[in-house]
Parts: C-alpha cells; sequence; structure tokens
C-alpha cells in the first residue's frame, strides 16, 4: 500500500498489525482444527461432516490470505513462526482427542463464536477509520456466521435422525 493509502487510516496503525496477527494466528489454528477434524471424525452423517470440515478449513486458508496480504500493505510483518500463533490467539485450539461428530461439531462451534465475537469487535473499531480492512473484516465476519450456522444445523440434523428401522 503506498504512503497516502496508509495516512488516512485514521487509528494506530502498529496496534491494527498486532490485531490483525492476532486474527491471522486464529485463522491458521482455526484451519488446522477443522482439517485435522476432518480427518479423525467419527460417527452418523460423517461424510457430511467431513465436506462440511473441509470447505471450513479451506475458508479458514482464504481468512489467513486475506489478513496477511492487509498486513503486507500496512507494511506489517504478518506472523512468521506457527509457535507464536499460541501467543497471539484470541480463540485457542481445541484438539479433537475425541473424534466423535458431536465432540467435534461442538468444538469447532465454540471456535466460530470467538471468531465473530473477535470479527465483531475488529469491525466495529475500523469503522470509519480503515475502510478497507473494515470491508475485509465484514467478509471474514459474513463467512464466520455461516460457518456457525452450518455446524450448529448438522448438528440438529444428526440429534433428530430417526434411527434405523424406526419413523
Amino acid at each position: 500500500m503506498g504512503t497516502r493509502g496508509i495516512q488516512i487510516i485514521e487509528m494506530d496503525v502498529k496496534k491494527l498489525i498486532n490485531l490483525l496477527n492476532k486474527a491471522l494466528a486464529d485463522e491458521w489454528l482455526a484451519y488446522y482444527q477443522y482439517w485435522i477434524g476432518a480427518k479423525v471424525v467419527v460417527g452418523p452423517m460423517k461424510n457430511a461432516a467431513v465436506t462440511e470440515l473441509t470447505e471450513h478449513a479451506n475458508d479458514e486458508l482464504r481468512h489467513a490470505g486475506m489478513l496477511t496480504d492487509r498486513i503486507l500493505q500496512l507494511k506489517g510483518t504478518p506472523v512468521l513462526e506457527p509457535k507464536d500463533w499460541y501467543k497471539l490467539t484470541n480463540c485457542g485450539y481445541l484438539p479433537p482427542k475425541d473424534p466423535s461428530i458431536l465432540k467435534v461439531l461442538q468444538q469447532n462451534i465454540k471456535g466460530e463464536q470467538c471468531a465473530i465475537d473477535t470479527y465483531q469487535k475488529l469491525l466495529k473499531m475500523t469503522k470509519d477509520k480503515d475502510h478497507i480492512t473494515n470491508q475485509m473484516i465484514l467478509e471474514i465476519l459474513k463467512d464466520e456466521i455461516e460457518h456457525e450456522d452450518d455446524l450448529q444445523n448438522l448438528v440438529e440434523d444428526i440429534k433428530h435422525k430417526p434411527k434405523a428401522g424406526k419413523k
């Protein structure tokens, strides 16, 4: 980003870069949580869950790319060491030690709810101060809300699936 593009941001750019790096750490951890969950999940409607988890993993990876591009535009440095993801994360990482489908989905719902809260705060913080970042955050927030909805719907489908031989 050019000098003027940074100058028109009406907030502390270093603070913004730090917050974007925290979100970047979240996205990498979310990516892995979805990706590994899709590999190990077991239970009813496994194929539907694997499809959903894989799709969400790809979205989280895309979000990480968007955040990295914006950090670089702001003349910042994105998180370079994976070990730093744990130091910076807002939402943490929940390993799927219990790979049962409902447990994995609930862990990911919890992660999405944290992401929604994080991006909502960033959205408010950048409103009328950094239009470019604000639009990017809005796009990511929309995806995170959709993810939560997708996962909650899948949980409901699993809980209400009729048992074999019963009507």
